[in-house]
């Protein structure tokens, strides 16, 4: 181990790891993981779009957005494609929350965030389970309402025991998701990863502000349902993500601002694809600091 150690301080590692596999092939992992969250949250956007236009029947969340994927043009590649690149973003939430590669520390603020990083880490690697699971029953893709399917699960949450606390702490974090989202939509610094600059730069600085507050315009709502069925133990009480855009779409000008918000999410896609391709990634360093202390 003493000798593994002493190699991998030698200068110019990193850069090698960077340049070499496999420092390249889990830089190309992450990045491609944002490719596939950006396929999804612009597949959410259409949805939702065409939806306050009449033109679909329900908006859909994360998992209707990967139905939705398979009626594009080469669906079932996208879907491959999106499966793979949701394990690669996985796999940076680990290297983010466990290495800290976006050097956070360990502050409070930085554990809270460090923090939703796992989760969102866990949640976007059953997503990718998801994706493969569709690829196996392409025939029932479409067939799902997000509200339904939600209360279903909320059901099963609040049958085991202490179940109604579990349903309010996952309300409460996807609250805290929303409201976080908005917050950085007002005023956060949205760009603070990326390396581009000039034009590029402004264009996706715009993309990441309208992006987060569509996110969190969408994520807030079905945060707020779920600490309510949890607080009422009612499963009906429940929404998911299109469940509470569609009860948005029933309110006086909901049609308008759902298109709104529809165009938020895309912009958050848009923004994602491109953390793609301009975003600070250091995980060849967390990894070799992670073999330093071991």
């Amino acid at each position: 181990m003493g000798g593994l150690t002493y190699a991998l301080r030698r200068p110019g590692l990193t850069h090698r790891l960077r340049a070499h596999p496999p420092g390249l092939a889990i830089e190309a992992a992450c990045r491609l993981g944002y490719v596939a969250r950006g396929l999804i949250y612009v597949s959410m956007g259409v949805v939702a779009l065409l939806a306050a236009a009449d033109r679909a029947p329900h908006a859909q969340g994360a998992n209707g957005g990967l139905e939705a994927l398979a009626d594009w043009p080469a669906g079932l590649a996208l879907l491959w494609l999106t499966g793979l690149g949701l394990y690669g973003f996985a796999g940076w939430r680990l290297l983010q929350s466990v290495f800290d590669a976006d050097r956070q520390g360990g502050s409070r603020k930085a554990l809270v965030s460090r923090a939703g990083q796992a989760i969102s880490g866990v949640v976007h690697a059953g997503l990718a389970v998801s994706a493969f699971g569709l690829l196996d029953a392409a025939e029932d893709m479409g067939e799902r309402d997000d509200r339904a399917a939600t209360q279903a699960r909320v059901a099963e949450g609040l049958a085991l025991p202490g179940g109604e606390l579990l349903v309010m702490l996952v309300g409460a974090f996807v609250l805290a998701v929303g409201v976080a989202n908005l917050v950085q939509g007002v005023g956060g610094r949205v760009d603070r990863h990326l390396t581009c600059r000039g034009r590029t730069a402004r264009l996706a600085r715009a993309l990441g502000r309208v992006g987060h507050l569509g996110r969190g315009a969408a994520f807030a709502p079905a945060g707020l349902s779920l600490v309510i069925a949890g607080w009422t133990a009612r499963a009906g009480e429940a929404n998911g993500v299109g469940g509470s855009l569609d009860a948005l779409a029933a309110q006086p000008f909901g049609e308008l601002v759902l298109a709104l918000i529809a165009a938020g999410l895309i912009a958050f896609g848009l923004f994602a694809i491109c953390e793609a391709r301009y975003r600070r990634i250091r995980a060849a360093e967390a990894i070799e600091e992670a073999v330093e202390r071991a």
